[in-house]
């Protein structure tokens, strides 16, 4: 079986890459693109030489027989169906092959340009409206620089993408964005494919892939304009309009890529969500009045107490309901004043400023202030149950339409999205919100050109763990084992 592997792997090598793409690598690519608001750098300015060169160029381009374009897509569309076969086909090996690909310094950039010079959205939607099947020519090129693009972009690095800006530079970066934004939007709002399918076609899925792992990227660290995400086709008030309708298409759409349309109108629907939902618990009438509220006596010195002891267990739909609170002082006195806003309030406010001190050790807080669970939580009795109540509490608050300050830790909420479980998921971008320092430093190493054992590093760390300096091997016996540049 190894040696059926290796023969296999030469498909993906290096050189069959060259070779079967050789028409693909020999084209030219522009080597400037306009800035990402359309306006000239001085440097492009003053270059009335190059814009001489280009217009040459494409002069030269467009008198290109039409044989000879066809050919040269025939070409890649056959190639590109190929390793999309291998890819469906040789599935325990789909790592393998996705590396050999997304290596080549050019191959990518290349496949890029032949996408956005010869793929035309209106009549990739025409074809696929007439035949949506994923074996178009037109879609295998799309498929497969999907997969390589969402796999290397996610292994790719600050330094990388930002600075060095490769394989792709950031215009390019930016303009797959709306590419791909278009695409997923326009088969699903036009129904180019069925939308009881769409969701599981080849196209989508991997589109839908690569986009969110650009739109997710672009949130960490900014590289689109504003608004470069928005559907500016559609007006929000009838994407809205279509989903009080129970419309399929769009459901699905701010189910996949909600950031297609502004946050202001995704939060005045999520308000009118909880209205009408309100209004059928028959919530709508006075605190008093409403058969299902809830009444719980919380002295002043035991907040987080006795709200645990008694909101804890209650069922989430009444937890939805009123929730009427009595405060009692520290003289052990009732204080005046029971109802669902200002005092309920005034509790959710003091229950999580005081749940997420960090001397409470339920949460810890990384450099720049952010919060994440204590690795150290379990000192405090029952602290998952604690940790269920605090996400209650933060329910509530939401659903009241209670604003809190929680500045959660970036991987903390990836992980509370349950992002972490996609198979693009890169733990190294998230490690900049939990240690900065650490991931500077992983970084260096990754650029390091000289020899990496000068450094003297081992396959441990330590961790201070509540005043106490613990050693971890990351590897059996790592504290022995010096890193090098043959076990990197």
């Amino acid at each position: 079986m190894t040696h059926v592997v290796e023969q296999l792997s030469l498909l993906w090598s290096n050189n069959i890459i060259k070779i079967l793409f050789a028409e693909l690598l020999a084209v030219e690519t522009p080597h400037e693109y306009p800035t990402l608001l359309g306006a000239q750098t001085p440097q492009q300015a003053n270059r009335p030489k190059d814009l001489l060169k280009k217009a040459f160029s494409s002069r030269q381009n467009a008198h290109k027989s039409n044989k000879q374009e066809q050919n040269e897509s025939v070409i890649v569309t056959l190639v590109c169906a190929l390793y999309q076969t291998a890819l469906s086909t040789l599935t325990q090996l789909r790592m393998n092959i996705l590396t050999g690909i997304s290596q080549h310094e050019a191959l990518l950039s290349k496949l890029w340009h032949y996408i956005h010079t010869h793929v035309r959205l209106k009549s990739l939607l025409e074809q696929l409206s007439n035949n949506s099947s994923s074996s178009l020519p037109d879609c295998q090129v799309l498929i497969l620089f999907c997969d390589c693009a969402s796999y290397l972009i996610t292994i790719l690095d600050d330094i990388e993408m930002y600075e060095q800006q490769l394989p792709f530079r950031l215009q390019q970066v930016a303009d797959m964005g709306l590419f791909f934004n278009q695409l997923v939007f326009r088969v699903v709002w036009n129904n180019v494919i069925d939308i009881r399918v769409v969701a599981n076609h080849s196209l989508f899925v991997g589109a839908h892939g690569l986009l969110t792992l650009l739109h997710e990227r672009d949130c960490r660290r900014q590289y689109a304009p504003k608004n470069h995400w928005l559907i500016k086709d559609v007006k929000a008030s009838a994407f809205l309009g279509e989903l009080e309708h129970g419309k399929k298409a769009a459901s699905l759409l701010l189910q996949k890529v909600a950031f297609i349309i502004p946050h202001k109108e995704r939060v005045l629907l999520f308000r009118k969500f909880v209205n009408g939902e309100k209004a059928a618990m028959g919530l709508t009438e006075s605190v008093f009045a409403s058969p299902q509220s809830t009444l719980i006596t919380i002295h002043r010195s035991r907040i987080i107490e006795d709200g645990y002891r008694q909101l804890a267990a209650i069922p989430a739909q009444a937890l939805k309901g009123v929730i009427r609170v009595k405060f009692v002082n520290q003289q052990g006195l009732d204080e005046a004043g029971i109802d669902q806003d200002g005092v309920f309030k005034e509790f959710l406010e003091e229950t999580i400023k005081r749940v997420f001190d960090p001397s409470l050790n339920l949460f810890k807080v990384t450099s720049e202030m952010r919060l994440y669970p204590s690795p150290t939580s379990s000192v405090q009795d029952n602290h998952l149950l604690l940790f269920e109540f605090v996400g209650r509490m933060l329910g509530k608050a939401v659903y009241e339409g209670i604003v809190v300050e929680v500045p959660f830790a970036p991987f903390f909420l990836t992980h509370v999205l349950g992002h972490h479980y996609r198979s693009n998921y890169s733990s190294i971008d998230e490690l900049p919100s939990l240690d900065p320092e650490l991931y500077k430093n992983l970084t260096y190493i990754k650029h390091y050109e000289g020899d990496v054992a000068d450094l003297e590093l081992n396959f441990s760390f330590d961790e201070d763990v509540m005043g106490r300096l613990i050693n971890h091997e990351l590897v059996p016996g790592g504290k022995a084992i010096s890193v090098t540049r043959e076990n990197m």
